[in-house]
């Protein structure tokens, strides 16, 4: 009785036993294979608590959530010959758990290789302006290139790849900097410069405006008078109409096309020259021929004699003054340049002819020598 208790006892510890081997809890986001004697069974065990042979079968999980893989910097060279680091992140989740364990070992691993090598393929077939500006496009193609490889023979699914970061060397960041710059001054003076436009256009139809209605013109020069009196100042702008300005410059111009022609008509004896004050012009004569004047010689230098200085003398009676209008010049002395010496002593005499009566001797003895 004893030894049938031990033996019952014993098969139930062994029951218990196959029944642990035999029972597996599958998660909701892992699925189960099945290995027996090491050949795949082709049933594929979902989530919840299932059942094995506990001898020669073993259960296998494999999860199904999306993984994060970071992919460690790498330096590559780009298209147009630019040296940068760049590092990304992949997403991908395991479509198919008999590929996932039967063709690739470690395939995280697989993965993070394949992304390695794929990134630096893309990079060194895209420029920098595209690295930059088109970050889209670049995963997309990094995508495609990373799905060929993984998806079909490894019944893994890539979902998403991102560039992280791109480290650019120091020369090719001043480069860049300088080169926003520029394009923002750019930028800068294009929406000034169509402001201008814009504003001078509104002040032309402005203007057009108040040449309709003179009463606006008006308003407006109070508006300025009150805005600039409205600051503290001492001094009171008052703006001047353009309109007077140009009645002024008609006015002249009517005056300068009423006055006749006028011309330079030069001293005689003399050349005109440009620095020279010109005589009003002479209006033209019908039927007048005016002969040319004959050029004049030039007269030889002759030597001035010195004529001493005649003493005042009160006149006696009225003294008629008498102008010579010979056009020659008078020099120091009483003396005329450009006459002949033998000119010079009627000269002499006309002057003591046309002196007073009532000279006194000391008069006449000077006025001797001077016609000697």
């Amino acid at each position: 009785m004893g030894v049938l208790i031990i033996v019952l006892v014993v098969l139930a510890l062994a029951g218990l036993v196959l029944l642990a081997m035999s029972l597996r809890n599958v998660q909701q986001y892992e699925k189960g294979v099945v290995f027996r004697f090491g050949r795949l069974l082709p049933d594929i065990r979902g989530p919840g608590l299932r059942v094995i042979r506990p001898i020669g079968d073993r259960m296998q999980k494999v999860s199904v959530q999306t993984q994060v893989l970071g992919i460690p910097p790498q330096g590559s060279i780009t298209a147009d010959n630019v040296t940068l680091t760049v590092d990304a992140v992949v997403y991908f989740r395991v479509t198919d758990p008999v590929k996932a364990l039967v063709n690739v070992r470690d395939y995280p691993s697989a993965v993070s290789q394949i992304a390695q090598t794929s990134l630096r393929a893309v990079i060194g077939r895209a420029d920098l302006d595209t690295l930059l500006s088109d970050r889209d496009h670049i995963n997309s193609e990094l995508k495609k290139v990373m799905d060929a490889p993984t998806e079909e023979p490894w019944g893994l699914r890539i979902e998403r790849v991102e560039i992280k970061d791109i480290a650019l060397p120091e020369s090719m960041m001043r480069s860049m900097s300088k080169q926003a710059e520029a394009e923002r001054e750019r930028r800068a003076r294009v929406i000034a410069a169509d402001g201008e436009f814009q504003a001078s256009q509104r002040l032309s139809d402005a203007a057009a405006t108040m040449a309709d209605t003179p009463g606006a013109l008006q308003l407006r020069l109070l508006q300025t008078v009150v805005d600039v009196s409205a600051e503290k100042n001492s001094t009171l702008v008052m703006p001047f109409p353009v309109e007077m300005l140009r009645f002024f410059e008609r006015q002249s111009r009517e005056t300068d096309d009423d006055t006749p022609a006028r011309r330079s008509v030069p001293l005689p004896g003399r050349a005109a020259h440009p620095g020279d004050h010109e005589l009003p012009e002479v209006p033209a004569i019908p039927g007048l021929v005016v002969p040319a004047a004959p050029p004049v010689p030039a007269a030889p230098p002759v030597p001035v004699a010195f004529v001493p200085p005649v003493p005042p003398v009160e006149p006696v009676g009225p003294v008629v003054p008498v102008l010579h209008l010979s056009g020659e010049r008078v020099g120091f002395g009483g003396g005329r340049i450009g006459a002949p010496v033998a000119g010079r002593a009627a000269v002499a005499r006309e002057r003591r002819d046309n002196w007073p009566t009532q000279a006194g001797p000391d008069q006449e003895r000077d006025a001797t020598p001077a016609a000697g």
